[in-house]
């Protein structure tokens, strides 16, 4: 399987969403912010960002940096330590 990253694409109007579909799978296209979440595979992201921001539509090109993000929290933060100051009322 190859390693994929997603590509947020911000453009001027929703029609050309079509013309997006050759660069990689299109995820998501959000007509109130405009922008697609488009998927390409890693190798080729630089040739893609390159021809994607050539296009007279497309404002900017924002890579996912979810790849490079650790995504393990186990061991990060110590447990609190339960102190045991209660007083029992008899």
């Amino acid at each position: 399987m190859k390693d994929r990253i997603g590509l947020a694409v911000y453009i001027q109007s929703l029609k050309q969403v079509k013309q997006l579909k050759r660069f990689g799978h299109v995820h998501y296209a959000s007509r109130r912010m405009k922008y697609v979440i488009v998927y390409c595979d890693l190798e080729q992201v630089e040739d893609t960002v390159a021809k994607i921001n050539k296009m007279p539509f497309v404002k900017c090109v924002d890579r996912s940096m979810r790849p490079w993000i650790k995504t393990e929290y186990q061991g990060i933060t110590k447990e609190p330590v339960k102190k045991e100051d209660y007083h029992m009322g008899l």
